[in-house]
């Protein structure tokens, strides 16, 4: 079975890489830039050469859906990179096709904030798709590109699925309904999503999870069922969104980068102003199998089990990392 996680953001080291293989990964979506510009993007990509030089035995890069099956055949991790943000194109146009070619696969138009392109989801007013935003998603649709609302507002998310000519994708968050969180998805995002041709990828971050760190795998795969009779079976997969063995300097990056003096506590309250508590049924990449036998247990086909773990993420990046 091939199995893709949608977005993890760790402290990579060979023993993440080690964890990644035995939990039976095919291929990660890497976060390697939050609110990094372009030329601290150009250093995050040169830390990722030293790790294919020194760790080629376990990963490699993934320059496309191709290279998905073939780090199969080879038994080792893909590494696919994403941003969490347009801050690596800054305001230039161009920096979209440059970055493609730099194998930047993915890219959110927003992480939170309103940015150039979009708004996101903690802002008070979300005010849409900018001119920019519509210019970059066009861009990016061309150069094969895929466009990530994961972060976005409920307005920006349905005009990109809207106005982008190829399927985008939310890689990491839950639906609304399932616990109320500002980074969850209503119903109507989801079933456009799903209509568009899209994806969403299930989140595992407690803060995105019914009952925080004490979610059930149960809970989390009846998620799976009703997203599924939502959507479509073929829409749906994993996006983890683990953060494994990062320090709290990290996570304050990721909120604050360089917009803010005063600790973001996202949701408002300072109980999640620190790293979350594992789940009992999922702490690293080696408890992948645990999903998989999730699913099977909840009713779910082996053939629509193999979809959800990997085979649609597969499919849609068949489509979404070519040209267009």
């Amino acid at each position: 079975m091939i199995v893709i996680d949608g977005l993890q953001y760790s402290n990579w080291n060979r023993s993440i890489f080690e964890q990644l293989r035995q939990g039976g990964v095919t291929m990660v979506h890497a976060t390697i830039v939050y609110h990094e510009q372009i030329r601290e993007t150009l250093m995050r990509i040169a830390e990722w050469n030293r790790h294919f030089e020194q760790h080629g035995d376990l990963i490699m890069p993934i320059k496309s859906a191709e290279d998905i099956r073939v780090a199969k055949r080879l038994g080792k991790v893909g590494i696919m990179f994403g941003a969490q943000n347009c801050s690596p194109i800054e305001d230039d146009i161009g920096m979209v096709e440059v970055m493609r070619e730099l194998n930047l696969m993915i890219m959110q138009l927003t992480y939170n904030n309103q940015s150039l392109l979009a708004c996101g989801c903690y802002e008070a007013e979300d005010s849409g798709v900018t001119r920019f935003g519509r210019q970059a998603i066009k861009e990016m649709n061309r150069v094969g590109m895929v466009v990530d609302m994961s972060h976005s507002g409920e307005r920006s998310t349905l005009e990109a699925i809207e106005i982008s000519e190829r399927p985008i994708v939310i890689s990491h968050a839950n639906p609304l309904s399932f616990h109320e969180a500002k980074r969850n998805k209503s119903d109507k995002v989801l079933k456009a999503l799903g209509e568009s041709g899209g994806l969403l990828g299930f989140s595992l971050y407690p803060f995105h999870l019914k009952n925080g760190p004490d979610c059930s795998l149960d809970d989390f795969c009846d998620m799976v069922a009703s997203t599924a009779d939502l959507m479509g079976i073929d829409r749906i997969g994993i996006g983890t969104d683990l953060c494994q063995e990062q320090p709290l300097s990290v996570l304050e990056w990721m909120r604050n980068g360089r917009w803010s003096k005063e600790m973001d506590y996202g949701e408002g309250s300072k109980s999640n102003a620190d790293w979350p508590r594992p789940l009992s049924w999922f702490r690293d990449s080696r408890d992948f199998p645990n999903i998989t036998n999730g699913l099977l247990a909840r009713g779910f086909s082996p053939e629509d089990v193999a979809k959800v773990m990997g085979m649609n993420w597969l499919n849609f990046l068949d489509d979404g990392l070519k040209p267009g």
